[in-house]
């Protein structure tokens, strides 16, 4: 046992030594759940209550998943003539729908989501769970986790294709303990694109899992499995201990902390009061090492914390620092501070470590709109940044600007999203190949890593409950390494090993252009059962110093059906 798991255990003994009563805890939405941008609707559309701000820090939690859906529904029947009340029959049916797979915390009537005509009387008691058990002292839900796709891609002779199955379950013990799993194997041999990223340099694997083994050769096998436990501490203070993601920021990427790379062992505390909820997370990541060997793999740590104000009904903002450090195999303790100081603690220690701070906020307009953004320091020298023209190295930023736009033209349920994302050269990067913001060969933040500029569309459309229509447009431009030299882009890179001092925009080094359009159509046969078709066409072109474009082009035409699982995206 490592001396982060122990520390993390005395932590977690310390609730039951301080006065007050430990209640149960919720468990979280899973990742890619389809309640998701439903919930990011309900906070555009009503904002009159702070309880409704609830979607920054992903996963969300289910019980305030379904205070905010009581909320909807008490004003969708006291109010359904008043300007803020735009729920439609689609959303009333999504309404139901989350109340229904989150059944533990409904104090409503629940007639509704029983089934009919349960399996043999024991299975599919309720429509959204295989299997439930509800008792005075015990809650459980045991659900299929099964995914199955079949593509093809222009110009590959081999067929593309995923097949996981598994299960998921969640669970409540004698009113003190929630606990969750996700357990799935998987065989997948996605496009070109992504086969690159899996093998590239040796120093890589599967995005968002990590450890593979060779699967038909060109194919890769694979564990996905994530457990945590949950508890509740008075009436404030949340905690979870386990191995899974986390998600800050309110767009579709995130420059904080995304879900892109594998999952990782963390303790995450919570603590929601007034207008405030504050959020700290620490961290047992791996580090950059070569994939192909079993060997025990290196470990860093990261801490994170995250502070979001309801400043006003229309209004959210958020400030955010982290820190990224390794030992000889142990956490430092003066990282275990839960204010959000942890520069002055970096500081003390000589400043070794690699940090990050900056801001993110959120405006709503008119029941209909969203402005979002975040804005990310890497390195913060002011002459530098006055003279910002001059491409000084260490001019390390971010910057995401997002817009979203529901019932667009007045047509219920079709949702407009539109995000643009700049992070600038050796952003992410140390001056090691071991503190950089990364965790098993693969970024914590943007998938694209840094040097790079990026436009994303996203159209939404739900007409019925069952059926969800998407279409999405990427364009990055990115500059990359050339011939050898760091220009910034690749975040496992030292950044003393830049070429220059001076000179550094975005797209420096060689200038690559990335387009990836998708479509998608889904019909949700039964509840939590998705049949998907969907076409995907990239555009990868390269510019190389002797003034030659490299181009590649594939298409993508797949369908397949999924149960209890996210989709997976290639869209990078």
């Amino acid at each position: 046992m490592t001396q982060f798991i122990k520390t993390v255990v005395i932590i977690l003994c310390i609730p039951f030594l301080l006065p007050g009563r430990t209640v149960a805890q919720s468990t979280f939405l899973p990742q890619g759940s389809k309640f998701d941008h439903f919930l990011e609707r309900l906070e555009i559309l009503q904002q009159t209550d702070e309880d409704l701000n609830i979607t920054t820090c992903k996963p969300i939690s289910r019980k305030l998943a379904v205070h905010v859906a009581h909320i909807s529904d008490s004003l969708y029947h006291w109010y359904p003539y008043d300007d803020i009340d735009h729920l439609s029959a689609v959303d009333r049916a999504n309404l139901s729908s989350l109340m229904a797979n989150n059944i533990e915390w409904v104090t409503t009537s629940r007639d509704s989501f029983m089934s009919k005509h349960p399996w043999f009387n024991t299975f599919y008691k309720t429509k959204a769970n295989f299997y439930e058990v509800e008792d005075k002292d015990f809650f459980l839900a045991v659900d299929p986790v099964i995914q199955g796709v079949e593509g093809h891609e222009t110009g590959n002779k081999q067929s593309v294709f995923l097949n996981s199955k598994g299960i998921t379950l969640r669970g409540m013990i004698a009113g003190k303990f929630g606990f969750s799993a996700y357990l799935t194997d998987n065989q997948e041999r996605g496009p070109s694109w992504f086969q690159q990223r899996v093998t590239a340099s040796g120093f890589n694997g599967v995005p968002g899992a990590g450890y593979y083994k060779s699967f038909h050769t060109t194919g890769f096998d694979y564990y996905d499995n994530r457990a945590s436990i949950y508890f509740n501490t008075w009436k404030y203070f949340d905690w979870q201990f386990g191995y899974d993601k986390n998600f800050i920021g309110d767009g579709y990427r995130s420059l904080i902390l995304s879900d892109y790379s594998a999952p990782y062992l963390f303790l995450k505390f919570n603590t929601r009061i007034w207008k405030l909820n504050y959020q700290t997370i620490y961290m047992e990541l791996v580090s950059q090492h070569p994939t192909g060997m079993d060997y025990q793999y290196p470990k860093k740590y990261a801490v994170m914390h995250h502070l979001n104000v309801n400043a006003t009904p229309w209004l959210t903002l958020g400030l955010f620092q982290n820190v990224t450090f390794s030992r000889a195999n142990h956490f430092d303790f003066s990282y275990l501070n839960p204010v959000i100081f942890l520069i002055a603690a970096q500081q003390e220690n000589g400043s070794p470590d690699k940090s990050n701070a900056g801001l993110d906020w959120k405006i709503n307009i008119g029941h209909a709109a969203q402005f979002y953004g975040q804005l990310l320091f890497d390195e913060f020298i002011l002459h530098q940044i006055i003279h910002y023209g001059n491409g000084y190295w260490a001019n390390k930023q971010g910057l995401q600007l997002g817009f979203k736009w529901i019932n667009m033209f007045d047509v219920k349920n079709l949702d407009l999203q539109l995000e643009t994302n700049i992070v600038r050269p050796f952003t992410y990067q140390h001056d090691d190949t071991v503190d950089n913001f990364s965790n098993y060969n693969q970024p914590l933040a943007h998938p694209l890593g840094a040097n790079f500029y990026e436009f994303i569309g996203i159209l939404r459309y739900q007409p019925a409950y069952k059926w969800n229509f998407e279409g999405k447009a990427i364009f990055y431009r990115q500059g990359l390494d050339s011939a050898g030299e760091n220009f910034g882009s690749n975040i496992f890179e030292n950044y003393t090993t830049r070429p220059r001092d001076y000179g550094f925009q975005i797209g420096s080094g060689i200038p690559a252009n990335c387009i990836n359009v998708s479509g998608l159509a889904s019909w949700q046969w039964k509840e939590n059962v998705f049949l998907e078709v969907s076409a995907q066409y990239r555009n990868y072109m390269v510019h190389d110093p002797t003034h030659t474009y490299h181009s590649s082009s594939s298409t993508l035409l797949s369908a397949g059906v999924r149960i209890n699982i996210f989709r997976r995206q290639y869209d990078y």
